[in-house]
């Protein structure tokens, strides 16, 4: 049992981190039906970002607490990482707007490529380790131990779902999203301006990138020009295993990666003879997500496809 609690701690605290990046996959999808690729190296750009940052203050301000730092450090990746998602949107996705989509999804992975390289040029190959900025002495709960760190990224991430539900569902900017999820052309009718509010999508789902990036340079220790690709993967697994362009569902889809990915690895072994270990936890991953799609295509809470005809 305390396995069982430390591997369900570990879940929800990746699960979390999945739920964060695959909010801006189904948010971006709900709206205009692109895949954005790329969003994965935004997370990367996010976390190096914050590193370079957290370096500049530490020299700067070597009185200031760990947590100021990795506060403002967040935010400035935060507003790097917003600026660059609308720059991708504005240069290499709205002028294929209307192409077929086919031609955007390449769009999409040279993106994703080109901003690994240009990170690589910028911050080298090599991997960096991410200072620890908060206390590092684990809490026990019960049998198992959980780390501030782990505690902030729950804590961070709920508030940020929060937000985010609030923003979508009690402000104009939200309901402009809704109406130009439905249907573009008739917001346009009835004066929403569907360029801006595909604009205020990607910066949002930059943002919750960014924070994700942070979290994950802080929970594992290192960053480095590739590290977004698998989370981003991820996460987009996550969006559909919830339901591509459902928010709820994305949460969803992330925190049950997360708990599936974990409580894999601490018993794939057992449950297989020893014939694979927790190595191999993708593959129960995908198993499961396999499943599910063939059970409910739409995914656990997509809409399905006769309800909307």
């Amino acid at each position: 049992m305390d396995i069982l609690l430390q591997q369900i701690i570990n879940g929800l605290v990746l699960g979390s981190m999945y739920a964060l990046v695959a909010l801006g996959y189904t948010m971006v999808y709900g709206i205009i039906n692109l895949i954005n690729f790329a969003h994965g190296e935004v997370l990367m750009v996010g976390a190096l970002t914050s590193w370079s940052v957290i370096g500049m203050m530490r020299d700067s301000m070597p009185w200031a607490p760990g947590w100021v730092i990795l506060l403002l450090a967040t935010l400035i990746a935060c507003v790097v990482a917003a600026s660059l998602n609308f720059t991708i949107e504005k240069v290499a996705y709205r002028p294929l707007r209307n192409s077929p989509k086919l031609s955007t999804l390449i769009t999409a992975i040279g993106m994703s490529i080109l901003l690994q390289t240009v990170a690589m040029i910028i911050w080298k190959p090599n991997y960096k380790a991410y200072p620890a900025l908060l206390p590092t002495d684990p809490i026990a709960i019960g049998g198992a131990v959980i780390t501030p760190t782990q505690i902030m990224i729950l804590g961070v991430t709920a508030i940020s779902l929060a937000v985010l539900m609030w923003l979508v569902n009690a402000t104009r900017l939200g309901r402009a999203m809704r109406a130009t999820a439905e249907n573009p052309r008739v917001a346009a009718l009835m004066g929403v301006k569907p360029d801006m509010v595909i604009s205020a999508t990607f910066i949002i789902g930059a943002v919750l990138a960014a924070i994700a990036g942070v979290m994950f340079a802080s929970n594992y220790g290192t960053a480095q020009h590739a590290m977004g690709f698998i989370p981003g993967l991820k996460a987009f697994t996550a969006a559909v295993f919830g339901g591509i362009g459902n928010l709820s569902g994305a949460v969803v889809g992330g925190i049950l990666l997360g708990l599936i990915e974990s409580i894999g690895s601490g018993y794939l072994g057992q449950l297989t003879g020893g014939v694979l270990g927790s190595q191999y936890t993708d593959i129960l991953a995908f198993i499961v997500l396999i499943i599910i799609l063939t059970l409910r295509p739409s995914g656990l809470m997509g809409e399905r496809v006769a309800d909307r005809a």
